[in-house]
């Protein structure tokens, strides 16, 4: 038993990583999204398929996992004490990275539903590696504790 959470420090842990799963599909999906909805025309029933589609998923998947992964891992925090330790102090900041994309992510859906396309498909492909190099890392950071 670890902290307040006591025996339900293990079921907190596995509600963080199952959000966890869920929030990174979504940060995986959006961008490759945002690449086939800049090739629709603005003016294409195609375009309002892929307005409804990234709305969707910010709204039904992205940020109630995100504010899930935030809520059990601030309860794991408190419960553990990690804070003070250097592997999750640099997870932590690339989980608030990972917070700050999905900002950037949810405003660009908002410029494309009003047809503004400012980055380019390629671009958006490589922003799509973002999350799955965070993944990695972080689970790098968690499972060895590197320091």
């Amino acid at each position: 038993m670890i902290g307040f959470l006591g025996g339900a420090y293990l079921w907190v842990k596995a509600a963080h990583v199952i959000f966890v799963i869920f929030w990174m599909a979504g940060l995986l999906m959006l961008p490759r999204f945002f690449a086939y909805h800049q090739e629709a025309s603005p003016t294409s029933p195609e375009n309002a398929v892929w307005i409804d589609r990234e709305r969707k998923l910010i709204s039904i998947i992205m940020n109630p996992a995100m504010v899930a992964v935030w809520a059990f891992g601030l309860a794991l925090l408190v419960s553990s004490g990690a804070a003070v330790e250097h592997w999750f102090q640099v997870k932590f900041l690339i989980v608030i990275g990972l917070t700050a994309y999905q900002g950037w992510l949810t405003s660009y859906a908002k410029r494309l539903a009003t047809g503004e396309r400012r980055v380019s498909g390629k671009a958006l492909r490589l922003l799509n590696e973002i999350p799955g190099i965070a993944v990695v890392v972080i689970v790098f950071l968690v499972i060895v504790k590197p320091f």
